[in-house]
């Protein structure tokens, strides 16, 4: 499983960056993972990739900048997959790009793990690791944020036009990845980000910015209709399609079915909501994480994590098209 997005999948690879702002490396994040230490990831225990790993029977992808210097030791590590992940990044370069390493930069540091299983399998032995291999794609939410906090992105062309050109941009890294022999990709659609703690902190009433969810659901359209036209495209290109925000919207519409009892604030954080300001040492969290949706002011609880993992492994057809993980694996 070979992993790319932003901090709803980092496993720890802002840690290596030094400049970066946007890091998980503190308490309390981490306080319900297995070393009850704080890893990277921006949860208090397991995110998404990790339950999926779990699910798929594979070790969690190393993130990739924790080995990156012993490469040619580590082949074997990348066997198994990689996280490439990011925390703060997004499908555009610029998205914060001081703190983060973009789509594009990521797809660059797999060309090197291709290279070093290549020489390891062989040319043949390595393309039909990699045609086996699942590619997880989840960004897109940093670029929505990056264009409503920009002036000079707004000035520069229109939402429409922007959640266009995200869509665009997406589809060239995915054709770089089917060029380095990816077939299986697994797309995590943005989801109702205008209703994350942070976001409902700067409205009257504590209510969602319905702006940003709606550039939200344009944007998975424009990303739902290229992945329909890549099918046709790319010969033996495979992908299964989460839903993430129906899912989510049903959390915040029905949170009892799902066993939460808070879907506004978040756990982790002080102020209204425990938004205004993050989930820092000095920050107080909830007891129960179990029955909240967001970790702090933009993540997502393990709780939240295992139910999304639920549907995109098993289904149904409603949320993740036109197949699951599982009938995806099985491709």
């Amino acid at each position: 499983m070979y992993v790319f997005g932003d901090s709803l999948v980092d496993a720890g690879n802002n840690n290596y960056l030094v400049f970066s702002l946007v890091k998980a490396n503190f308490p309390h994040n981490g306080i319900d993972f297995p070393t009850k230490k704080p890893t990277g990831r921006f949860c208090n225990g397991k995110n998404a990739v990790d339950l999926l790993s779990e699910i798929v029977g594979l070790p969690p992808s190393p993130p990739y900048l924790s080995v990156a210097f012993k490469l040619k030791k580590s082949r074997n590590q990348f066997l198994t997959g990689a996280n490439f992940a990011s925390g703060g990044s997004g499908i555009m370069n610029q998205t914060n790009k001081m703190f983060s390493l973009s789509l594009t930069k990521q797809v660059g540091y797999f060309l090197a793990v291709h290279k070093a299983l290549n020489k390891q399998l062989g040319p043949t032995g390595a393309n039909k690791h990699f045609s086996k291999s699942l590619f997880l794609i989840v960004t897109g939410s940093n670029d929505i944020f990056s264009y409503f906090g920009s002036d000079e992105l707004r000035n520069k062309s229109t939402p429409s036009q922007y959640v266009n050109l995200m869509s665009f941009t997406l589809k060239g890294q995915l054709k770089r990845l089917y060029n380095l022999g990816a077939r299986k990709f697994v797309f995590v659609g943005t989801g109702l980000i205008g209703c994350i703690p942070s976001e409902r902190n700067k409205n009257k009433g504590e209510q969602c910015n319905e702006e940003v969810n709606h550039w939200s659901v344009k944007y998975n359209e424009a990303l739902r209709l290229m992945l329909r036209n890549l099918k046709f495209e790319l010969n033996g290109i495979n992908y299964s399609y989460f839903d993430g925000y129906s899912v989510m919207q049903n959390f915040i519409q029905k949170p009892t079915a799902y066993g939460f009892s808070e879907v506004k604030a978040a756990c982790c954080g002080m102020g209204k909501l425990k938004a205004e300001i993050p989930c820092l040492p000095i920050s107080s969290y909830c007891n129960n994480r179990s029955n909240h949706l967001f970790w702090d002011g933009s993540h997502p609880t393990e709780a939240a994590h295992r139910i999304f993992v639920d549907h995109i492994f098993y289904g149904p057809l409603q949320y993740t098209f036109p197949v699951n993980v599982k009938k995806l694996i099985a491709i």
